[in-house]
């Protein structure tokens, strides 16, 4: 019997599950070194493992909480399906286990205090207040599943290998060279004033933030590179690519922080490859 695919093992604002297939056709079949410096989810990386089309990764992230919930699940995932059958689903225990000091956590129960939080708090929302302090209240689920034992061994075995950094994303990427393919889902411009929501981290991503990349993602694919981005359909950053190729697609939100903001919306979809 093959192994069971792994899925994302966390809710993810942005995640990229329900755009696979656009992304997935743009990376090449084979790859040498895969970068994907904002991996948030890791919809992507865990769909090109299962297919086995790269040699190495390297996954990174400026969330030290979302790193460290892949390194415990790739060091140890029965330490981690372990604390996690210690939780209870209610709403005592979801303050109680959001009210833990992570940094006093041993790495396998600060990725299980992560998960839980993630899969029982108010509609899959991970935000940190300026402290870096966990803040989403309780969310109104039934049966949540937060602990998937089959898919977190899963994730463990597509990981096992994975090189996992916190790190700026031009550091991580700054090696890649032809043969190598690199995906950036970066904090999304704002389409709007009242729709910037960037609390994944305590640092904020901004306009010189997104112009680093957009330079960094230019510099990559004249080296020969395969470059994969995606971002919000701003006027801004169809600025910044236009000596990539661009595209819009239209992606389904399950994810945010106000019901009006959930649904189909429209994204860019930037490749070094070029269209026919």
């Amino acid at each position: 019997m093959m192994p069971t695919p792994a899925r994302p093992v966390l809710k993810w604002a942005g995640g990229k599950s329900r755009s696979l297939p656009q992304i997935l056709v743009e990376l090449p079949a084979e790859i040498e070194t895969y970068y994907e410096p904002f991996v948030g989810g890791a919809a992507v990386f865990f769909a090109l493992a299962s297919a086995g089309r790269f040699k190495r990764a390297v996954l990174s992230d400026r969330n030290a909480d979302l790193v460290g919930v892949y390194e415990a699940i790739r060091d140890d995932v029965g330490a981690v399906i372990r604390a996690l059958k210690g939780f209870k689903h209610n709403s005592d225990e979801y303050y109680r286990v959001r009210a833990m000091d992570p940094e006093k956590l041993k790495p396998a129960k600060r990725a299980a205090r992560t998960i839980f939080l993630n899969k029982t708090g108010y509609n899959g929302l991970y935000r940190v207040n300026s402290k870096g302090q966990f803040n989403v209240p309780f969310g109104r689920y039934k049966r949540p599943n937060f602990c998937d034992k089959e898919n977190l061994e899963a994730a463990a075995r597509a990981l096992a290998s994975a090189d996992l950094r916190i790190a700026d994303f031009a550091a991580v990427c700054a090696k890649a060279k032809p043969g190598d393919a690199v995906y950036f889902d970066p904090p999304y411009d704002p389409v709007s004033k009242t729709s910037n929501f960037t609390a994944y981290h305590h640092e904020d991503f901004g306009t010189e933030e997104h112009q680093r990349l957009a330079e960094m993602a230019s510099k990559l694919a004249r080296r020969g590179v395969s470059i994969v981005l995606s971002n919000s359909a701003t006027s801004f950053t169809k600025s910044l690519y236009r000596d990539l190729s661009v595209s819009e697609i239209s992606v389904s939100r399950p994810i945010n922080s106000k019901a009006s903001g959930r649904g189909a919306v429209q994204e860019l979809l930037v490749t070094s490859r070029p269209r026919p």
